[in-house]
């Protein structure tokens, strides 16, 4: 059965061995509504998961309770618990719809032991390994050396499409800044 999980797989990977192409077909649509979980503090993160539609967020909560988000994801993102320690150790972190979603959810063991000797595969996961260090080393850098505006411009840079689809209470907390603090920025550079 084709299923869009297995569609995009075959566009990112070319035509699957029948193994991997069962294992893709196993996969399940799940729809959340905004707010909902889709991970939770305290789970062992099991699936790789394909946005389909919508939208998530990745963050931690304080000892208060408060929110700080570690990334976001969008329509097309593929994200799976990347090291061994996110699959075998309970989350840190929360994984939220932030809209109306569907995500496709795929059991990570079985999916990772069968495309182990897929070289298209372990070349996607060593170009999703460095964008990510990529991403964390830029992010690091900004927070020690970058003014809040310079953080903010460069969001606007690399991801403009967060700041039409994401509301800027979560942005805030992503360039670790308030809300309040991202209105006058926006102000200032007639953005908002």
């Amino acid at each position: 059965m084709t299923t869009p999980l297995l569609q995009h797989l075959q566009t990112l990977l070319g035509d699957l061995p029948p193994d991997l192409a069962a294992q893709a077909s196993a996969g399940h649509r799940q729809s959340l509504l905004s707010g909902e979980a889709l991970l939770r503090e305290g789970e062992v993160w099991s699936h790789l998961l394909w946005v389909e539609r919508g939208s998530f967020r990745l963050y931690y909560l304080d000892r208060q309770g408060r929110a700080t988000n570690k990334n976001f994801y969008l329509e097309g993102a593929m994200l799976w618990p990347i090291t061994p320690t996110l699959a075998q150790s309970p989350s840190q972190f929360w994984i939220e719809a932030l809209e109306r979603s569907d995500v496709w959810k795929l059991a990570w063991r079985p999916w990772q032991m069968a495309a182990a000797p897929c070289m298209p595969w372990q070349q996607l996961e060593r170009q999703v390994l460095a964008h990510l260090l990529q991403d964390k080393m830029s992010r690091e850098q900004q927070f020690l050396q970058c003014t809040a505006t310079e953080r903010y411009q460069a969001l606007l840079h690399h991801h403009p499409t967060w700041v039409q689809r994401i509301a800027l209470r979560h942005l805030a907390s992503y360039l670790g800044i308030t809300d309040v603090a991202l209105s006058r920025i926006r102000r200032r550079l007639n953005l908002g």
